[in-house]
């Protein structure tokens, strides 16, 4: 599974440390440039911490010429609310349509229908115990077998990226992968040593 970093940290130096691949994540947090301008890379909204319109399209701007690189850009969302995130994604959608749009999948998806016809990708965000659920894990399986780009938000643990990597998620983020080396030291540990069975 591909990790996806917003930081000024060296690439190399994070593939080292963590044994996967790494791909940047650019949000309209930091406004970061790009580190490897021939890579692919993610946009993320921000709404985790704040989400600010102008910030966000203002990112996608200064993105626009590599827009052919981009795996994917999250459509604005709620955190913690899959309704409210459907509804914000109905006035943004349309906004996006030049770019790979993500679905934010938050607490509730399970009974509410995602827009596969308009996503070329989902993003598993929503509290830490959604997201570990069973809700979250049957809305990563079928992505995989509709064919869409499956995105984890917020792995910042072994066991974390261990249980989504099985499940077969393409890339993930993680504010302490991308600040921490020990953090990502840490996965890179876990898997040079499997669980004994």
């Amino acid at each position: 599974m591909i990790v996806m970093l917003d930081t000024s940290t060296d690439f190399d130096v994070c593939e080292s440390e963590l044994g996967v691949k790494v791909e940047q994540l650019f949000t309209p947090l930091t406004f970061l440039n790009p580190k490897r301008p021939d890579g692919m890379f993610g946009i993320d909204n921000g709404a985790f911490s704040k989400f600010n319109a102008d910030a966000f399209i203002r990112t996608l701007k200064k993105h626009e010429p590599r827009r052919n690189l981009c795996r994917f850009v999250t459509a604005p969302d709620v955190v913690g609310s899959a309704i409210r995130t459907l509804e914000c994604f109905d006035q943004w959608h349309q906004k996006l349509t030049d770019w790979p749009i993500a679905l934010v999948c938050q607490d509730g998806q399970e009974s509410l229908s995602i827009p596969w016809e308009k996503i070329d990708a989902i993003f598993i965000g929503g509290s830490t115990e959604w997201k570990m659920s069973r809700h979250a894990s049957a809305i990563v399986k079928a992505s995989k077998i509709i064919g869409k780009w499956c995105h984890i938000g917020r792995i910042n643990t072994p066991g974390r990226y261990e249980y989504f990597d099985e499940l077969g998620a393409d890339s993930c983020d993680g504010t302490g992968l991308a600040k921490y080396s020990h953090m990502r030291e840490s996965i890179k540990r876990a898997s040079e040593n499997p669980k004994l069975l």
